[in-house]
């Protein structure tokens, strides 16, 4: 850790739990200007993680019968998505990102619609958004207008904020509260989470560190946006919570405590998905599957919201579990092709993780089915 530390990053904070044993650390500040470090209990907007517990919810309700995985959403949504869209889309595509709709992101931050075009991009956006209020429909609207990303039910899936704003909204309709309420009750709560909320307004109650945002060198030095509402994202990816709590929410998922076993293998049933990075992954319903060479199979998720990125990996056994939280996002600063470059802060993650994960420090070649690269 104090080597991401030194490669730049303002500070980072992790717990790795082993076969019982648990290790808690931290490195460097959460505040660049006053040098407050950053402590491991801090709480953390951790972005898509948010996924995973929206999933959870929704297979609750699949096991008890209100939703049904393989049903069209146009059957619970018919206004929302009408026509044949309705009839083609599935419960289960959206959960997976096999429904073809695009992510919203671009439209609603339209300073950043060129992405991954860094020459064509600026961080306008980032500052417009920080207190506006956004309705989920109107969100929903921006993914389903936009051009399709695929065919529903196509081989690959194409990673979604607008799928999962449907889910919540799929959830509302079938419980007869919110997405927020309906999780913080049954998953949040059953997993007996303290520190973990979806966020009131635009502030993180409890300690926290600043989140610092650097949009590919765009923003230098980087912008803290840990103040933000985060309505942008809702139920798809605007939880906050802590490493510790993390690690127990994956540890009593796995375990078959949050859902049934039943439904966590539909779960752990995956497809390659292209990330919002480019990447492709392994994405299950609401869960990454990573593999790791000479140390096995892992599941969980990550993410990124303005200036934080998280990463959650529980291993398929359940006995090694890593979460590791990071405040500054977007290091990497664009070469004369507009490309971004590598740095150092990469290969130092790389480097942690594998300690992490596996308990060794030689950072592996890099795998597309390696630990996720944050995203929103």
């Amino acid at each position: 850790m104090d080597g991401v530390h030194r490669a730049g990053m303002p500070g980072v904070y992790a717990e790795v739990r082993d076969a019982g044993r648990t290790w808690r650390g931290a490195s460097g500040v959460a505040d660049v200007r006053t040098g407050r470090p950053v402590r491991p209990d801090m709480r953390q907007r951790v972005g898509s993680i948010t996924k995973t517990f929206t999933a959870a919810a929704v297979m609750q309700q699949v096991e008890q019968g209100r939703i049904q995985l393989d049903a069209p959403i146009g059957h619970y949504l018919p206004r929302l998505v009408p026509g044949e869209r309705g009839r083609k889309i599935t419960v289960r595509m959206l959960l997976n990102h096999t429904s073809g709709i695009p992510d919203y992101l671009r439209y609603a931050f339209p300073s950043l619609k060129e992405f991954p075009s860094l020459p064509d991009i600026s961080p306008k956006s980032l500052d417009d958004n920080r207190f506006r209020q956004f309705r989920p429909a109107e969100l929903i609207e921006m993914g389903l207008t936009a051009p399709p990303a695929g065919e529903p039910g196509g081989p690959t899936g194409v990673y979604s904020n607008t799928n999962y704003l449907l889910l919540a909204q799929l959830l509302e309709q079938v419980t007869g509260t919110t997405a927020e309420e309906y999780i913080t009750r049954h998953v949040i709560e059953r997993a007996g989470l303290r520190h973990t909320e979806f966020p009131s307004g635009p502030r993180i109650k409890g300690p926290h560190s600043r989140m610092y945002e650097a949009m590919y060198g765009l923003i230098d030095p980087p912008r803290d946006y840990s103040v933000y509402n985060m309505s942008w994202v809702g139920p798809s990816a605007a939880l906050v919570s802590t490493m510790e709590d993390l690690n127990r929410f994956y540890g009593k998922l796995l375990d078959g405590r949050i859902v049934n076993r039943s439904s966590l293998a539909q779960m752990q049933r995956t497809v390659p998905v292209i990330a919002l990075d480019g990447t492709t992954i392994d994405y299950g319903l609401g869960l990454h599957r990573v593999s790791v060479p000479d140390c096995g199979t892992f599941w969980g998720h990550d993410g990124s919201a303005w200036g934080a990125g998280t990463v959650s990996m529980t291993r398929a056994d359940g006995k090694r579990q890593m979460s590791v939280a990071i405040n500054l996002m977007r290091w990497n600063k664009p070469d004369s092709s507009g490309q971004p470059q590598h740095h150092p802060i990469d290969d130092a993650l790389e480097t942690l993780h594998q300690q992490a994960m596996c308990g060794n420090g030689n950072p592996r070649p890099k795998k597309a089915s390696q630990v996720p690269a944050f995203v929103p």
